[in-house]
């Protein structure tokens, strides 16, 4: 994977970063992208230190609700690096934990805004330079909740829903071009996001109730994630497309 071109959204903290480890680990240039500069700064100084040589890490303060930005910055690491090779969108929110009645429709905006229209806007993006170049992988953050109905966050799965029809379509336009995409389907992994919500109070949402959900009953981490996401970028999977790949500690065999 050494002297490709990836960038990734959401890429400064859980899962995008331990992305990011991973690939300049194998020579991968990396743009991690988010909203906050200061955090974007901090994980390039921890990651730099992982880089193999020739390997750059770079952050770049984007927002995905804003269809212009995300152009400007796909258009941008094109112009600098030459190519973009591999494209994580993983940039996403979970706002919320309520059911349908309960739920705020503001929330449920934001939530549509990044995880939905946020993905949109990138893959529209990263594929025009990857058709153009004939070549490319994309991997999206689907969700376990992108595959079933999950109690109280109704919202949230209704938005993965579409991540998962994003991908599968998309795969089917340009698996004749040299371009795959797939997608993971985590369960839940320790990252931001949960902690926050489990600092909640949520009497509905506490890490025991969480991991009994998942046969091995416990949480995942971000490098389990990530090691999926790699493969699938690689060219061990050249004959994947279209596939939503499971990491959840046995959620969807049961």
């Amino acid at each position: 994977m050494s002297n490709q071109v990836a960038l990734i959204t959401g890429g400064a903290t859980g899962i995008g970063k331990a992305v990011a480890r991973k690939l300049v680990a194998r020579g991968v240039t990396v743009v991690m992208t988010g909203r906050r500069q200061t955090v974007g700064d901090a994980a390039v100084k921890e990651i730099e230190a992982a880089a193999r040589e020739g390997a750059q890490v770079r952050f770049i303060q984007n927002d995905v609700t804003d269809e212009t930005a995300v152009k400007g910055l796909i258009d941008q690491v094109v112009a600098e690096f030459g190519r973009l090779d591999y494209a994580v969108n993983n940039a996403a929110i979970s706002n919320e934990t309520a059911n349908m009645v309960q739920s705020s429709s503001d929330n449920y905006r934001d939530m549509v805004n990044t995880n939905i229209l946020g993905v949109y806007y990138s893959m529209k993006y990263e594929l025009t330079h990857m058709v153009q170049q004939g070549s490319g992988a994309i991997v999206n953050l689907a969700s376990i909740a992108g595959l079933n109905g999950i109690p109280f966050a109704g919202p949230y799965a209704s938005t993965k829903h579409a991540v998962v029809g994003l991908t599968k379509s998309s795969a089917l336009d340009h698996a004749t071009q040299g371009i795959r995409v797939n997608a993971v389907a985590p369960g839940a992994i320790k990252t931001d996001i949960i902690a926050a919500q489990l600092e909640g109070g949520d009497q509905n949402y506490n890490e025991a109730s969480i991991s009994a959900m998942h046969p091995m009953n416990r949480l995942g981490q971000p490098e389990e994630v990530a090691n999926a996401i790699c493969w699938l970028l690689s060219d061990e999977a050249s004959f994947v497309t279209g596939h939503v790949l499971n990491v959840d500690g046995g959620f969807q065999a049961k």
